[in-house]
């Protein structure tokens, strides 16, 4: 009488950064996203993951995505673990944004005076909040342009490599 082979050993647990970041990418090194395209991908990703205006980030990446006719989820996906370090640079943009409409001027954007302005002129909070918005737009778009660059083509040979690697 034959038994059955014993179960193989479980694999032990993966860590959160493979489960999430590495699988992810090389999965879509499967699909047969070109080295080129790929790159694109994460640096428009990390662009579009820093912009300082909370909320358009999905937006901003899904149009780009398809438009460009980019993968979009892992777009999405590059974008989106950003989050915590746009959350960091929003401030310090948000009050260089305020300090560049003011002519270099000490920045009036304080949580105390924007609670004060929205007490007594709202109209003035807005005015002071847009034109720290639009200044950090600013700042996050000049940035951006070489930030994109050196991720563009600095992951170009990674990326060749992991595809060759895994061929």
């Amino acid at each position: 009488m034959e038994f059955p082979s014993p179960l193989p050993p479980p694999s032990p647990p993966t860590s959160w950064l493979r489960r999430r970041v590495l699988e992810p990418v090389r999965n879509l090194l499967r699909q047969g996203l070109a080295p080129a395209e790929l790159a694109l991908t994460v640096a428009l990703g990390v662009a579009f993951g820093l912009v300082p205006v909370l909320g358009i980030t999905t937006l901003l990446i899904t149009f780009a995505a398809v438009r460009l006719r980019l993968n979009v989820a892992a777009m999405l996906l590059i974008g989106h673990l950003m989050s915590p370090v746009q959350l960091v640079l929003l401030i310090p943009l948000l009050r260089l944004g305020a300090r560049l409409w003011q002519n270099g001027r000490t920045p009036d954007l304080t949580l105390e005076k924007i609670r004060y302005l929205i007490a007594h002129d709202w109209s003035s909070a807005l005015q002071l909040l847009w034109h720290a918005s639009a200044g950090a737009l600013l700042l996050w778009a000049v940035g951006m342009v070489p930030l994109v660059l050196l991720l563009n083509f600095g992951l170009r040979p990674v990326f060749r490599r992991l595809l060759a690697r895994q061929g």
